[in-house]
């Protein structure tokens, strides 16, 4: 790949880390052979908010360049600014961001663009939703009403001549689209449609309408991936199967990817879901491309410093040391399947019992964002959060709610293991309360954890569930999980101590035949295969977790051999360089057709 080539990122998360994109992003920007292979990297996203001021438009680590918003001017580029935001009506922030690995030393500045749409002329928005009806199927008309959709449409026209203004479009350079998510799709689009030879790729962190399929259907993965098998052996694609999916906007952008020169997918499920959107993506140049994890060597003494402020703060909050910390950082989204964590540790819990040993789960998960610390504090005197919980802001908002009313059964049931629930970001004294030692630190809880739980419904990769695996965390994961099949490549398919792969998905009943009967799959059938396989974790769990200090080395040993082979270096260099070096290649079929 040409030094020359630059690498345009379309996403919602250009100017900081909400999900799994962000972390992906993080990855590449701090790999070395990413940027050895990359010569020019540039975010592009739509401006979300003008508030504030120019300090913070970029986000931790951003320096703002240009800004007609803020009345900065300091960059090159600020005459063709000027020119673009008065034949669109849009305000532009321009600048770069840092993005820093301390433990490597690896430092990359990526462009960032944001444009503010809310006021863009239709004129250029009109004309490109017309093209992408007639050229790709895209109907903009049914979907006109919501922003979510509406915004990267009118992303796309500004994005496409901002990189022309900036020197990404020039004859003796390659330039590649890469659209993280449906997000993207308008502005890939819209350089499939240019005259200039834009490459573009679909980054597949997920399959939107398969993951909307998944969670609204109460057999989840359970009936999904066994109607996924059939269907595929039968011939048959996604709207044969579930219907017509045009309701959904994101089918239709997705549905587009297959006109991309490339798409990189994240797991092994997210291929095959790919292929069952329709019969078009037979043909489409689907690239396996998993994702990387954090690859960080530590000895048994740092292991049992954080572990040990981990029973710590168990002991401060809930008056025991235990002999073993669980712990599941993580989205509070349906798909994260959270309500299985509780039925391993209801088994595990009678098992500990004849053993006489205990546990705590600790679970980090948050659905509106990191409370105050002054909130945190006085919740913490007046009721003993986060041990206990009271419905309403700052505390528990609707969904962490029925979580935490879960949380409660669990905790009035078991015995010898107990969950605490804590509903904030991050991880250390600040953000939770005063009871937590006073050095601990976010990577405490990824280093010290003796299990990891992970066990989503839908789960196209799941970097967050492996963290812990070069600290000797045992990672429980399903097989639905991108990172499974990563383990498994990896592993050559052999079994490794240091991550459980529960498979949530297997049924043993001739009553459920054919596609029509696994359709018909409920939350009763999956209740009992769910029952009978968190047994079976339970079991696993309680054998591997490690008993001496000499076992715990060795988890650490074989975690950190495990993790190496997973780092983002060698996923750039295995999966993402030789996918995007084919889409450059790639005789551009769609610009011939479309000129034709």
């Amino acid at each position: 790949m040409s030094t020359k080539t630059t690498a345009v990122h379309v996403t919602h998360e250009a100017v900081g880390k909400i999900g799994g994109i962000g972390a992906v992003l993080d990855g590449l920007f701090t790999s070395q052979a990413y940027n050895n292979t990359i010569g020019r990297s540039i975010l592009i996203s739509p401006l979300f908010s003008t508030e504030g001021d120019v300090t913070n438009r970029l986000g931790p680590g951003g320096e703002v360049l240009y800004s007609s918003l803020d009345g900065l001017t300091r960059s090159n580029y600020y005459s063709s600014f000027r020119r673009i935001e008065e034949a669109f009506n849009v305000h532009i922030v321009y600048g770069r961001r840092t993005f820093h690995d301390s433990r490597s030393g690896v430092k990359s500045t990526p462009e960032v663009v944001l444009i503010d749409i809310t006021r863009i002329e239709p004129g250029p928005v009109n004309e490109l939703k017309a093209k992408m009806f007639q050229e790709f199927g895209i109907r903009s008309n049914l979907y006109e009403h919501l922003w979510e959709f509406e915004q990267y449409v009118r992303l796309a026209p500004p994005a496409i001549a901002i990189l022309k203004a900036i020197g990404a479009a020039e004859r003796d350079s390659s330039t590649v689209i890469v659209s993280h998510e449906f997000m993207g799709m308008p502005t890939a689009l819209a350089g499939i449609l240019d005259p200039f030879d834009f490459k573009t790729v679909f980054y597949a962190h997920e399959v939107a309408p398969m993951r909307h399929i998944v969670e609204s259907h109460s057999g989840h993965d359970t009936m999904f991936y066994n109607v996924i098998r059939q269907a595929h052996e039968a011939g048959l694609y996604l709207n044969e199967v579930f219907g017509d999916q045009s309701f959904n906007f994101k089918f239709g952008l997705v549905d587009a990817a297959r006109f991309c020169d490339g798409i990189l997918a994240v797991g092994d499920c997210v291929v095959d879901e790919l292929r069952f959107m329709a019969p078009e993506f037979d043909l489409a140049d689907i690239n396996l491309t998993y994702n990387g994890i954090p690859a960080f060597e530590i000895g048994l003494a740092e292991k049992h410093q954080s572990r040990d402020r981990l029973r710590d703060y168990c002991n401060n909050i809930l008056g025991y040391r235990p002999d073993y910390v669980f712990t599941h950082v993580t989205r509070l989204v349906p798909s994260k399947g959270l309500w299985r964590d509780m039925r391993v540790l209801e088994n595990l819990d009678r098992q500990f019992q004849t053993l006489g040993k205990t546990a705590v789960l600790f679970v980090l998960s948050t659905e509106i964002g990191k409370r105050r610390n002054r909130d945190i504090y006085n919740m913490e005197a007046a009721y003993n959060w986060p041990v206990a919980h009271r419905e309403g802001l700052p505390d528990l908002s609707g969904g962490e709610a029925a979580y935490y009313a879960g949380v409660q059964e669990f905790n009035a049931k078991s015995r010898n293991i107990k969950i605490v629930y804590i509903n904030q970001f991050g991880f250390d004294r600040e953000c939770c309360g005063m009871r937590v030692p006073y050095d601990m630190e976010f990577m405490d809880i990824r280093k010290g954890s003796d299990a990891e739980f992970g066990q989503s419904i839908y789960e196209p990769f799941g970097i967050a569930p492996l963290e812990p695996l070069s600290f000797g965390g045992i990672c429980v994961v399903t097989n639905v999980c991108g990172c499974a099949g990563f383990v498994r490549a990896v592993t050559g398919g052999k079994d490794v101590k240091n991550v459980i792969i529960a498979d949530y998905t297997r049924i043993d009943d001739d009553k459920f035949a054919d596609i029509e009967d696994l359709k018909q799959l409920d939350r009763s059938a999956r209740d009992r295969i769910e029952k009978k396989i968190s047994e079976k974790i339970a079991l696993e769990l309680a054998a591997r977790l490690p008993k001496t200090d000499d076992e715990t080395s060795s988890m650490i040993r074989q975690g950190f051999d495990l993790a190496r082979h997973m780092s983002w270096d060698a996923v750039v260099e295995k999966y993402v360089a030789p996918s995007l070096t084919k889409a450059l290649k790639k005789t551009n079929r769609n610009k011939m057709s479309l000129s034709a």
